[in-house]
């Protein structure tokens, strides 16, 4: 795990990313020197007198047009075959990206989960946030661009090109980042992980997209649907007639994750997740078991349990314990459970910093008996109310220069990020009469109060996800 053990430098690398990014360009070197332009590739592009070609472009199909349905499979089976032609400079470059994007991923889960509820909570995706972002740098030119590279933190040490990122080089290690969690448990495997990406691209009637931005965003969601409608004369039907395409298409239950469009937006850019692990080795206990949200209301959930060596670290200090759960040979489960249920927020703010890995290191394996909720939580933010909270309101604001993206003077809309997690069992529901054998000396560690978890890759050191579960049933 030693990408992880970078976690605290890159941290600091990209707090000095982000504090340039308030206070003005400075001279700084990163190390990211695998996500920036090489010098055979800046000496190609600044050649002199070359004419470049304009983009090809295209109008997107009006939304009613017939779209085939999304097959994970497929998108499973593209995965593990791009995975396996990793060369180990790809893997540098998923490492890289993975300290970046969890860097990202604590500041925003934190602006993020100062909305939600205390009784309802969610989850949230470090990869599509980053890979959003990553998209619109893709798409952007001067001085827009030279903000998301520092937002995305890679701070250019100045104006040269050696010094810019390579976007199409960090949507191609997402891709890596994807593969390396989805292939582990092999194709034969019970207990494998399925992990779709769906980008849903919805323009103004008559806005032409360039087609080398689409094709690029194939780099990390092989499915991009490009899709034009009326956004101005009714922005309600028009976020209902995106919902209904978008459960056309996946067959992914999400509700309506979008609500209201902006009348004045001619681009709207979703991200659409779906996650699926099963956890090997554990059964649906029988019936519904009680899940206290507070001290005095609980409410009747599928419980799952089982029996295992897992990680373990009990931290007096800040009130809370960890269990670590592998749900492949390289993706874990993390469970971060208050010693005090009332205390969750507290445990989140501590848990949930970028020291997060490094405190990993803190767990040792020990035998645990498990009792869990099954888990299908939902999720959709806008970004773009993310960016104001983060006070960067004009990022991807009317003057942003998106000339990559088209030729027209675009307005972004909502910069929609949609979450479907599921969390099941892999074998079949335990029998009401026999008792989950814990054996003598097994830990009993039952989650049924709120908690958080996330899920990491361990050859990346990515966090694919971070989520609060404060009531099960109100997350579906």
């Amino acid at each position: 795990m030693a990408p992880a053990g970078l976690s605290l430098g890159a941290a600091v690398l990209c707090l000095l990313a982000w504090a340039g990014l308030a206070a003005g360009d400075r001279v700084y070197v990163h190390p990211f020197h695998l996500l920036v332009y090489s010098k055979s590739n800046c000496d190609q592009l600044e050649k002199p007198n070359v004419e470049t070609p304009p983009d090809p472009t295209f109008t997107p199909a009006p939304i009613q047009s017939k779209s085939s349905p999304v097959d994970e499979e497929a998108l499973w089976e593209q995965l593990v075959q791009a995975t396996e032609k990793l060369e180990a400079e790809d893997r540098l470059r998923a490492s890289e990206v993975g300290l970046l994007l969890n860097f990202m991923g604590f500041h925003m889960y934190k602006i993020l989960s100062e909305t939600w509820g205390v009784t309802s909570g969610a989850v949230f995706s470090p990869v599509a946030l980053f890979s959003t972002l990553a998209s619109f740098y893709v798409g952007a030119l001067g001085p827009t661009a030279s903000r998301l590279q520092a937002f995305l933190g890679v701070p250019g040490e100045d104006q040269s090109c050696t010094s810019r990122l390579d976007g199409h080089k960090v949507l191609s290690s997402l891709k890596t980042i994807q593969g390396l969690l989805a292939t582990q448990g092999g194709a034969s495997s019970q207990a494998r992980l399925l992990l779709s990406t769906v980008v849903g691209l919805f323009t103004a009637p008559g806005l032409r997209l360039k087609q080398p931005f689409v094709q690029g965003l194939s780099s990390f969601a092989p499915i991009t649907l490009s899709r034009s409608l009326d956004l101005s004369t009714d922005p309600n039907l028009a976020a209902e007639k995106i919902n209904r395409f978008m459960q056309a298409v996946t067959g992914w239950n999400m509700g309506k994750p979008l609500t209201a469009v902006s009348p004045d937006s001619t681009l709207l850019f979703n991200t659409y997740v779906h996650f699926q692990g099963k956890m090997k080795g554990f059964s649906l206990l029988p019936g519904l078991k009680e899940f206290w949200v507070d001290n005095t209301t609980s409410v009747s959930v599928p419980m799952l349990s089982g029996t295992g060596t897992f990680h373990y670290w009990s931290d007096s200090q800040n009130n809370l314990s960890v269990t670590r759960v592998p749900l492949s040979a390289s993706t874990y489960l993390i469970l971060v459970q208050p010693h005090h249920a009332p205390d969750l927020r507290k445990v989140e703010a501590v848990t949930f910093q970028h020291n997060f890995l490094t405190r990993m290191r803190n767990l040792s394996p020990r035998a645990i008996h498990l009792t869990m909720p099954q888990l299908t939580l939902k999720a959709s933010y806008d970004l773009q109310d993310l960016l104001a909270q983060a006070k960067l309101p004009t990022l991807l604001g009317a003057e942003a220069n998106l000339g990559k993206i088209s030729d027209a003077n675009l307005r972004v809309g909502k910069v929609l990020n949609s979450v479907l997690f599921e969390l099941k069992a892999d074998g079949e529901q335990a029998p009401e009469s026999v008792p989950q054998p814990a054996g003598p000396e097994a830990l009993e560690v039952t989650l049924n109060s709120p908690f958080l978890l996330a899920v990491l890759e361990r050859n990346s050191a990515a966090l694919h996800f971070l989520g609060c579960v404060s009531n099960p049933l109100s997350a579906e």
